[in-house]
């Protein structure tokens, strides 16, 4: 007889609080979330205790549910449980995923996409959180690894079985690392000992999953809202989104906490037209990639008084996740955030990704003038990072620094030409030419030379002005999103 699949035991209890059953697939879970009054239990020999009680769950619009199911590197998995974490810029979801064998991994957010982590054993104690410094290295396992981000965080919610369950409320360290191979590891100072995680990108396509949310089901929930600035109906699209801005008065309105929360605006002026409509669609790298988001940001180099500016649009495909179209002065580029982390070199001046070497080419404070649409980290006008941009031929990478992470992005330069076609804006992108300087009929000789006199003067003063500061020209690298825009698992 063909011995059936999925676990061969299943251990369930009442729930203390209510008497619902309580019920665990996995011999490895401790935990699990009551789904009728959502008390927080912990098994104790054979009955369950009662712990806590589990705030409201965010409503992220996921298309994962509990019980959806799937394969990952040939093992069939479910996901069983659901973490909600909350830190200084929004929040993010963990999915526990149990396999047949009864072992247990993670499916967790990552840069707008997802990472699948096993657990890894530690070897000997883990250093202290606050050793690990954003942007530094370090080795761990016997192995070299990037600090990619450190963050507190506290659980706000959780749902089903799981094989861990931190204090809810409390905060706690979360380190992120990422080396060149494209992997994250992740240290949880929420557990004593600490625990450890290591995974890699995945998209959800690869994951054959079955059991999602159905998309009608979504819609029928209605996330549309009011803007708290002007009233104006406003409609996520994304299922992902921590801010949007108002289709009416282009306020920029906080998601981080939920629709259904306190929401938060900011009013925007000095409105800026992107050249690419929003919701506009193109094909780009043999896919089909929909503007959901829109930022202009501003570039200032170490000991210079001038700013420059570019452009970044967010784009979106449902099977690829999210992608950054950047329309900087030297031209256009098209890149993604990495879940590993390129090899530097002491001192920054060149970093290796993908048996690529990069040269850097400039270091800048950037910061985020003005925004429209969605994204999926939080976006706030004013928000700052440190970048650095490296070149190798039309290869390009970034690095953005700030709020406790380092993110990496990496893409290459395409033609306007390309852009233009993609989304068929015709002539549309093409730069202006300078033209050369000539008279109207009714402009005489001596009106002429007075207007040269006094461009000479201005030139000689701006000439003058600008001593000692240099030149400054920002490559197209671009700056991908914000550093919100990642970290390990949001």
């Amino acid at each position: 007889m063909t011995d059936p699949a999925g676990p061969q035991r299943a251990y369930r209890a009442p729930c203390p609080s209510c008497g619902a059953p309580v019920e665990f697939r996995s011999a490895q879970s401790t935990h699990a979330v009551c789904a009728y009054c959502r008390s927080a239990v912990v098994r104790e020999g054979d009955a369950l205790k009662r712990i806590g009680r589990m705030a409201e769950l965010f409503d992220d619009f996921s298309p994962l549910q509990l019980m959806a199911a799937g394969r990952w590197q040939g093992r069939a998995f479910t996901l069983v449980g659901r973490l909600q974490y909350q830190y200084a810029e929004g929040r993010w979801t963990e999915w526990c995923a149990q396999f047949d064998d009864g072992s247990a991994g993670w499916l967790a957010e990552d840069n707008g996409a997802y990472v699948f982590a096993l657990p890894q054993p530690a070897e000997g104690e883990l250093p202290r959180p606050k050793s690990f410094k954003p942007g530094a290295a370090a080795t761990l396992l016997g192995e070299r690894w990037s600090v990619a981000s450190y963050q507190s965080v506290r659980l706000v919610s959780a749902q089903g079985e799981l094989a861990h369950l931190p204090a809810p409320g409390a905060s706690f360290p979360i380190v992120e690392l990422r080396n060149g191979a494209g992997e994250v590891l992740s240290i949880d100072y929420g557990n004593q000992p600490p625990t450890l995680s290591r995974g890699r990108a995945v998209l959800l396509a690869d994951l054959a999953l079955t059991g999602l949310r159905d998309a009608s089901a979504r819609e029928d929930q209605g996330r549309q809202f009011a803007c708290p600035n002007c009233g104006a109906p406003v409609a996520p699209q994304l299922a992902q989104s921590k801010s949007i801005t108002c289709p009416q008065c282009s306020a920029l309105i906080d998601l981080s906490q939920g629709v259904g929360g306190e929401l938060r605006a900011a009013e925007q002026a000095e409105r800026v037209r992107p050249l690419i409509p929003l919701g506009s669609t193109g094909q780009l790298d043999g896919a089909s990639w929909q503007v959901v988001g829109f930022q202009h940001r501003l570039g200032q180099a170490p000991d210079d008084d001038e700013h420059f500016g570019w452009q970044e649009y967010l784009l979106y495909n449902a099977q690829r996740g999210f992608c950054f179209l950047v329309d900087a002065e030297d031209g256009w580029s098209l890149v993604r955030p990495l879940s590993g982390a390129p090899e530097v070199t002491p001192g920054g001046s060149r970093a290796s990704h993908g048996g690529v070497v990069y040269t850097r080419q400039w270091q800048y404070r950037a910061e985020t003038s003005y925004v429209l649409g969605e994204f999926y980290w939080q976006v706030r006008r004013g928000q700052v990072t440190q970048n650095s941009d490296y070149a190798s031929g039309d290869q390009l990478l970034s690095s953005e620094q700030g709020g406790g992470e380092i993110i990496w992005s990496a893409g290459r330069k395409i033609a306007a030409r390309q852009v233009a076609d993609a989304f068929k804006l015709g002539d549309a992108l093409a730069r202006a030419d300078a033209r050369p300087f000539s008279a109207a009929p009714s402009v005489n000789i001596v009106t002429i030379i007075v207007v040269l006199v006094l461009i000479v003067i201005v030139l000689s003063l701006f000439s003058r002005c600008s001593d000692g500061g240099g030149s400054y020209g920002r490559s197209s690298g671009g700056s991908f999103g914000g550093y919100s825009s990642g970290g390990g698992h949001k």
